[in-house]
């Protein structure tokens, strides 16, 4: 028997649920922190936030411009009422539809785990240790289907809840904005930062008192347990599912509207009062990119969680019931949770942003700061919380690892996503030549502006493969699967800071379109556009990490599949896993033709409805009436709650139709081919979007002697980027981000629903 880890089960048992608690106060401190901004007309001298530091010398910009300061704020408060009902009415309407399948889903689970055993309460002998007896199928169906529901509520709680706090923080950045860039960008930041947290720390406490309250159950039974506790990881990502489609839907229907009659067609600014799809296309942004962003990487974590915990059951640890090493994968998330939350001390009270080009740097040192600091916590928690030699199962044999291997396995992870966060910046930052390239294209239309697109998009797919390929050799010859699991946990074990700068972008956005409805100056649309600006790169960035992350941790779900449906080995010359994997490899090109049609058909009823107001509306344009927002909203609500069911339906049925017509080897085939090739897709299809959107801004904001010759707005070129931009917005925030679900999901439903395939499965080959 090998030494046991340094760290005794007691100090276990209080360090991961203190570190979720430390998570979820700090989120809270950040809330209250922002909520000190006033959305009321402030006299003179209070000042907002950190009136301390700056005091009454903060003139607004307004006083010096004479403008009414009370007619502003006001206006600023009605705008940000208006997102945050129409975000909220969404999100409540989707959830109506998306807790009906839920619960027919669950009811699916519990039947399809029950019958492995037609339903038997006695007690069987375990799955990998046959001499010993394990809890009946019927308990795996009943503890399968309450994590499954334990995780789509969480998931489905941390998108509501981020939802809630952008829409309360928008306004004020904008109110901030005049105080000064840094003042602004703090707030949009700390706001990011309070969802971050939220979910990080939610999601570790939930799954880690689903372990201890169904341990209760399943005392020695560890096989049986942790089998049970993949149900969260499903849960999860199931919901992140109707989350990113239906939200991504929603978002672009409004965006490509407005963009299409207001800018193209009218030549009003973005964000002008006067389009009325503006405040659907503001509301978009919290739906798809906080909501649905929050639910997607929630999802990730839990499921590279599961996956680990899984591996990990049938290990060493799990058969000597060691509980310290058992739950390494939840240590590192808390270690991981503090590392952020130093990092995060950077951005908000160690320096302060003082010119509008520190902000994209700031928010990339919190990526290089939490990696590192990070790096150092999993090499303290590796030291502690494992012994020093244990065994892996690899598909049915035990290897010997040692605790430093692990730690490489989990740092591989965790540089490999800093490196793909990194490239996909290259790619899609106006401030690199790739960027630039593809706006200088647009001097000769928009035919040469698609097609510049497209080639950087499918080129920026060739480094963060290799790194992805890197990692997976590196973790996998270390640690069999559970070292690719455990990377996949690295990759997303900064997830906090992650999350935080990903929410700063559509804060930042909307701040800039309550800034242009109410009618605020010149200089402040162009701090708030500094700010969009860096948040739009780093957007793409947490997709980066997302579609690296779901790479990873479809590929160690597969592993767990194939171990719990003892499939010896994955044969690509065997027909069955031939025809499968050729049909996965498809999968993705379906799933994406579904989403951008969908954004295509609620656009096209957009646009119909714009330029009806526009048309019928006296004195629309002149600016003296006001739109019909509420029909522009309703036309987006209705189009992606009806366009999000076919996707999901597609994902969600597909490994049932498989592996119930055509067996587990088939199934195998099916998702290695969809990880393949959904990666890929996901890949180009952000990367594509993210620069045509930028090339759009760097042609805006004219900022180089380069980017004047192609400007000002409204000249042929920029007319060129605008209908670029607007090809790539389905594709940056739809079929993209939507991708990296699909090859998870299907991955960890497939796992869950293991025993019944591997039992009753493969019913065409059996008739035949």
């Amino acid at each position: 028997m090998a030494a046991a880890a340094i760290l005794p089960e007691l100090a276990t048992q209080v360090v991961i649920p203190v570190a979720a608690a430390v998570g979820i106060a700090f989120a809270v401190l950040q809330w209250v922190l922002v909520s000190k901004v006033r959305l009321s007309p402030e006299r003179r001298g209070e000042g907002g936030a950190g009136s301390g530091k700056s005091g009454p010398s903060d003139y607004l910009i307004e006083e010096e411009e004479g403008l009414n300061d009370h007619n502003v704020v006001a206006t600023c408060a009605e705008i940000q009422n208006a997102i945050s009902e129409g975000a909220t009415s969404f999100l409540l309407t989707e959830y109506k539809y998306v807790g009906l399948f839920m619960s027919i889903f669950a009811i699916l689970i519990f039947l399809f785990l029950g019958s492995v055993e037609g339903f038997s309460t006695k007690s069987q002998p375990c799955h990998y240790s046959k001499d010993k007896t394990c809890k009946p199928a019927l308990a795996n169906a009943i503890f399968s289907t309450i994590a499954f529901v334990l995780g789509a509520v969480t998931s489905l709680v941390s998108g509501f809840l981020g939802m809630k706090i952008a829409t309360y923080a928008n306004a004020r950045t904008t109110l901030e904005a005049r105080k000064g860039v840094g003042k602004a960008f703090i707030t949009a930041f700390r706001s990011g930062a309070v969802m971050g947290f939220l979910l990080a720390a939610s999601g570790l406490l939930v799954l880690y008192i689903a372990i201890n309250l169904f341990g209760i159950y399943y005392g020695d039974d560890w096989e049986g347990l942790f089998e049970a506790i993949t149900g969260y990881g499903l849960g999860g990502s199931s919901m992140a599912l109707f989350g990113r489609v239906g939200g991504g839907i929603y978002t672009k229907a409004a965006d490509v509207g407005a963009d299409l009659v207001g800018k193209v067609e009218r030549n009003i600014p973005e964000d002008d009062p006067r389009n009325p799809a503006v405040i659907a296309d503001n509301v978009g942004d919290n739906v798809g990119d906080i909501a649905g962003m929050g639910s997607d990487l929630f999802g990730s974590y839990a499921e590279s969680s599961c996956a680990a915990l899984v591996v990990a059951s049938i290990s060493s640890f799990g058969i000597n019931h060691e509980f310290t090493p058992m739950v390494y994968p939840l240590l590192v998330s808390s270690v991981g949770i503090i590392a952020c939350l130093i990092t995060t001390l950077f951005a908000t009270d160690f320096f302060e942003i003082k010119a509008v080009d520190e902000i994209e740097p700031a928010l990339k040192k919190q990526l290089i700061i939490s990696t590192a600091v990070m790096t150092i916590g999993i090499a303290l928690i590796s030291w502690l919380g494992l012994p020093y030699t244990f065994t892996i199962f690899n598909f049915g044999a035990q290897k010997t690892v040692q605790s430093w291997q692990l730690f490489l396995c989990v740092s591989v992870g965790l540089w490999a996503g800093l490196i793909i966060g990194f490239v996909t910046e290259y790619y899609t930052s106006n401030a690199y030549s790739p960027v630039q390239d593809v706006a200088d294209s647009c001097r000769t239309g928009a035919a040469t502006n698609v097609i510049f697109g497209l080639a950087l998009g499918y080129k920026s797919v060739i480094i963060p493969i290799f790194a992805i390929a890197f990692s997976i050799f590196l973790s996998f010859s270390l640690a069999a699967m559970y070292g690719v699991a455990v990377a996949a946990l690295g990759m997303l074990s900064t997830i906090a800071t992650g999350l935080a700068i990903d929410a700063y972008g559509p804060i930042s956005d909307n701040a800039g379109g309550i800034a242009e409805m109410a009618g605020m100056s010149h200089r402040i649309r162009e701090r708030t556009d500094a700010l969009d600006a860096a948040g739009n790169t780093t957007a793409a960035i947490g997709k980066g990490f997302a579609i690296g992350s779901a790479a990873l941790v479809s590929l160690a779900l597969f592993g767990a599949f194939v171990s719990r449906a003892a499939i010896s080995t994955v044969d690509v010359l065997t027909p069955k896993v031939f025809i499968g994997l050729i049909v996965g490899a498809m999968l993705p090109y379906w799933f994406s033709a579904m989403t951008m049609k969908s954004v295509g058909s609620a656009a096209l009823k957009m646009v119909e409805e714009v330029r009806r107001q526009f048309n019928t509306i006296p004195g629309l344009m002149e600016g003296t009436t006001k739109p019909d927002y509420a029909t522009c909203v309703k036309i987006s609500t209705d189009a992606s709650i009806k366009e999000m069911i076919p996707p999901g339906a597609l994902v969600m049925l597909t490994p049932l139709i498989v592996g119930i017509l055509f067996g587990v080897e088939t199934l195998s085939g099916v998702l290695a081919g969809a990880l393949v090739s959904g990666v890929q897709i996901a890949i180009s299809a952000s990367n594509t979007g993210g620069a045509w959107d930028n090339a759009k801004k760097y042609i805006e904001a004219g900022a180089s002697e380069h980017a004047r010759t192609l400007g000002p707005k409204g000249s042929d070129p920029h007319k060129a980027a605008v209908i670029g931009d607007t090809i790539g917005d389905p594709l940056k925030d739809t079929s993209g981000p939507s991708l990296n679900i699909l090859i998870k999901l299907m991955a960890v439903e497939s796992l869950v629903f293991a025993p019944f395939f591997a039992t009753h499965g493969g019913i065409l080959f059996k008739l035949f």
